[in-house]
């Protein structure tokens, strides 16, 4: 028997019609998990300095918008703690970071479908993350223009780029450690 969970988990709400989303491939998997656990940790040390109660998760179902429903799965989601008293459903205004893996196939709908799906839905800060054979390679990073509603560029760190360690301040502090994102 199939559970309610699992079909979840198999598809995202694009226009109100149902998207099938095939799992990733391992190496996706892999980075996705230690992503956000880059991220889980440093959101754990912004919350000791006093920032408002963080969550990171992975493959979390996100509402960008109601009418017509749209749903999506990302990657990892770095969002505001939810009132789960409440059955609070995760969605776009709650969200300040969301980071998408590039998978052979993926290019377009990471590269213009959602990025401009979670822009307009308001989300801050968007990552498209790509992997070479060893783990994540780059990550391009984009910002929320609140008067175009558009993203925009703000850099692209590159793991074989000599130099400092890449540093992030928003949302919040991150150092990217190449060595935490290797398969």
């Amino acid at each position: 028997m199939v559970h309610r969970t699992e079909i979840a988990k198999a598809i995202e709400i694009v226009d109100g019609y149902v998207a099938y989303c095939p799992s990733p491939a391992p190496d996706h998997q892999t980075a996705n998990r230690r992503l956000a656990n880059l991220l889980e940790r440093y959101a754990g040390a912004a919350m000791r300095e006093g920032h408002e109660c963080l969550t990171v998760n992975t493959d979390v179902d996100l509402r960008l918008r109601d009418l017509p429903l749209l749903n999506r799965r990302p990657d990892v989601a770095l969002y505001r703690c939810l009132d789960r008293t409440r059955g609070e459903r995760l969605r776009a205004e709650h969200t300040l970071l969301v980071a998408e893996i590039v998978s052979p196939g993926s290019e377009t709908q990471h590269t213009t479908d959602k990025l401009g799906e979670y822009a307009k839905a308001g989300i801050p800060h968007y990552w498209i993350v790509r992997l070479d054979r060893t783990g994540v390679s780059v990550i391009e990073r984009y910002r929320l223009d609140r008067a175009t509603m558009l993203y925009k560029h703000t850099g692209t760190f590159m793991k074989d780029e000599i130099g400092e360690t890449p540093l992030v301040s928003n949302p919040i502090p991150i150092v990217v450690d190449w060595s935490e994102l290797e398969f």
